[in-house]
Formats: C-alpha cells, structure tokens, sequence
C-alpha cells in the first residue's frame, strides 16, 4: 500500500490582520457600492441586468452624492459581491447586504466574490483580441502569487517578465509552435507559413498595466510608480486561494489537478457539503472566465450526469457565472438547467425555482435526469424517479415524454421498463419506447 504525500497548507502571511481588521477594510472598499443597493433595493423597480437608464443614474447620483458613472460602477460591482438579488424586474437585498452591518463572514464572501470577478469590473482595452486578453487572465495568478511572495513592494518590470513568461508558457502548452520550412520533425508536405507572432512586450505591457488596474480597483493592491503591492485583503485573499489548493491536493478526492469533466466524476459519488468544497478548490486554481467556460463545455457533452454536476459546480462560481449562464439559455440541452440557475441566483427558493420551466421544459429535464442515473445510479432510484415527474400518472408522463424529443427518450424508457417491477407499467414503457424508435414519437 502506497501512502499518498500531502503538502503541508501554507502558513497565514506574517503581519495579517484578524478578520475584523480584513472586514473593516473590505466594508470600505465596498462602501459606495453597499450605498448603491441599498438605493436600488430601496427603489424597489430595477434594471434587470441592463444599465440602468439615464433618469435612473441621475436620480440615484443625486441622492447619493455620487457621479453618474460611479453609481453605474456600484451597480455593476453590487450585483457581483452578492449584494443585491434580480427577481425578474425588482431589486431585493441580497442576504450579505442584510447581513453586512453584523456579519464579517457576509463581507468577507462579497469582497472575494469581487475579487474573483475584477476582469468583469475592469473593461479589457479596446482592440485586442479576446485569446490575448484570457491569455492575460491566466497568468495573473502567478502575478499574484509573486506580490504575496515578495511581501512587499514589486518593480512592475519584474511583473511584467513574469507574465510575458507565462504567456509564453501557455502557448507551449497548447503546443502553438509553428513549424520552419524544411525543420526536423515538419510534416511532409508542409508549405512555409510565417510563424506566429507572440505578443509583444508592448502587448504585454498594456495587458499587464489593464489586470493591475482592475485589481487595484477591487482593492486587491497599490500602484505607485513604478512597483505594485498587494494590500492587506489582497494578501489574504491569495493565501487562501493557495489554501483551498493545499487542502484539495491532500483530500481523498484530490480533484484539483483535474480537467473539469474528471473533477465532476470525482464528486459524483460525495455529498453535497464535501462536493462543494472540491468545486471551490478546483475554481481556485483557474481563472473564473476558463473555469466557466471549461464547465459549459462540459455542460453542452453527452453525458447528462456531469450537464448537472456542471450546474452544481457553477452555483458555486456565483455572480461572476450569470452571463454565461444567461448566454446558454438558448441551447435546448442546457436551457432548463439555465433557467433553475438564475432563477435560484435571482434569489428564488430552490424547491420553489421549478416553477421557473414550462411543461415541455419540465419533462427535458426529467428525462435527462433519468438519462444520467440510468448511465450512473442504480436500478432503485431510476424507478424512484418516477415521482418527481410533474404529470402525476405514468400514462400522463409516457404520453409527453414520447413528445419531447429529447436524444436518450428511448433509452431511458427502455432501463425503466426492465427496472420496473409492475408488469403492466413496464408493458406500456416498452411500447412507448418502441413507437419513439419507430417514428411514433419524436426521437
């Protein structure tokens, strides 16, 4: 028997505050934006996720003492810290604005939640591609970790070495290394192509000067000329995230080297507790805008169990997820599963948020989940299944599942009439499967 090496989890930073010290300064650095929802919790009749409207930015700056652009910064970041909920067209109190004057837990959690999201609250510069800009995203972790590392004042050259490294890095890895005329080991037949072109430094220079803007606006670090600081709340928040990721690398599950589809499998078998701990320790070893996009890809496979564990885990994400998420409620695959996400982001009770689907939006997801424990579960729970169906009679339900369309209808009708023990139901579960496959149904 092999005994698996942990790492020891790292030690707090020398000098760190208690947590009410890290409470006091993250409540100022959210304290315009705290203003802002209670204005628009207060105001009742919001924006949804638009901007707000031109008499409503006046209104509120006015009131506020603030300028029009700063109320609609405090917005933005308020909706991301967790610090109002959408419920359709009104803005309720998110539960950490109600609990922001007693709790220290409640504010800790919305300035992480902030922090995490600081690509979203500082808009990318104008004119440079996307995969330059996640390329960008991705490396300031190591940026990050070298700021806490140091424990003091950084030269912005070395930052920047340090990012044109990793970038560098990430290009090998994704093996974005072209071929010269003639080389050793080109494909036969290869014409010369120009290579491609790195970034340059002034890319990576103005990339750099963007990430330590946002996260200075977070209140992450200091910029003065010439070197960057992580500030007190900023060196605890990478701590621990450098935490999370110690403590997943020694867990049974160990899932944080994982790729996403993996790390769901590895939590399959967990419950909901010990899953969302993983979620948390995987997410903290991405960027948010790839750990997103890594699990939709997931999402969007054909494998209806990891569609719902992708879910679970992008609960998880939080704010930072919502436009995605909202983005993908066109796929009809992941539309229901959408749907109960902003609805329960929105603030809605989670046994309530099924209300959210329409009757053929429903019976997908019913089938879909009876996809996943038929591939998955056992027998017992595939048949227990049936009563979450929202027909109410297994008639009702066959007639609108053979409707659907959804790809694994006959499949699913298929395991459950071999694993239901009633001779007559399991009857009528063969012959709808059969008229699906025969064009009876839709397939």
């Amino acid at each position: 028997m092999t005994t698996r090496r942990t790492r020891p989890a790292p030690r707090p930073p020398e000098g760190t505050p208690p947590r009410t010290e890290l409470a006091r300064q993250a409540r100022e650095v959210l304290a315009a934006d705290v203003r802002v929802a209670h204005w628009a919790a207060a105001d009742g009749a919001g924006p949804g996720t638009a901007p707000l409207s031109a008499a409503d930015l006046d209104r509120a700056a006015a009131e506020l003492r603030l300028t029009p652009d700063r109320v609609l910064a405090g917005w933005d970041r308020a909706r991301l810290a967790g610090l109002v909920e959408l419920h359709g067209d009104t803005v309720r109190p998110g539960w950490r604005l109600r609990a922001w004057d007693r709790d220290d837990s409640a504010v800790l959690r919305g300035w992480v939640a902030l922090f995490d999201a600081w690509s979203l609250v500082h808009v990318s510069p104008e004119g440079i591609e996307a995969t330059a800009v996640a390329e960008a995203i991705e490396a300031v972790p190591q940026v990050l970790s070298l700021l806490q590392l140091s424990a003091g004042p950084v030269p912005v050259p070395v930052l920047l070495d340090l990012l044109g490294q990793r970038v560098a890095e990430l290009h090998e890895e994704r093996c974005e290394v072209p071929y010269a005329p003639g080389a050793e080991g080109a494909p036969a037949g290869t014409q010369p192509v120009a290579p491609a072109a790195a970034p340059s430094d002034e890319l990576n220079a103005l990339l750099l000067d963007w990430a330590l803007e946002g996260l200075a606006a977070v209140g992450a670090l200091t910029l003065e000329p010439g070197h960057a600081t992580l500030t007190p709340l900023g060196n605890w928040a990478v701590w621990v995230k450098l935490e999370q990721i110690c403590v997943a690398a020694q867990s049974p599950a160990g899932n944080i080297e994982q790729p996403a589809a993996g790390m769901l499998l590895g939590c399959a078998s967990l419950t909901p507790g010990p899953a969302r701990a993983e979620y948390r320790a995987w997410l903290a070893a991405r960027t948010v805008p790839s750990a997103v996009a890594e699990l939709l890809g997931v999402a969007r496979g054909e494998d209806a169990l990891l569609r719902g564990l992708a879910f679970e885990a992008l609960r998880v994400v939080g704010a930072p997820a919502e436009p995605e998420v909202r983005a993908v409620v066109a796929h009809p695959s992941l539309r229901p599963y959408a749907l109960l996400w902003l609805a329960e982001y929105e603030g809605a009770d989670p046994d309530d948020a099924q209300e959210v689907l329409s009757r053929e939006e429903a019976t997908w997801l019913w089938v879909d989940t009876a996809a996943a424990v038929a591939d998955h579960g056992e027998t017992g729970l595939l048949v227990r299944h049936l009563d979450s169906a929202v027909q109410g009679t297994v008639p009702a339900l066959l007639e609108e599942v053979r409707a659907v369309g959804h790809p694994r209808t006959v499949q699913v009708l298929v395991a459950l009439a071999a694993a239901h023990p009633d001779p007559a139901l399991a009857k009528a579960m063969r012959r709808a499967a059969f008229q699906v496959h025969t064009g009876g149904g839709r397939a």
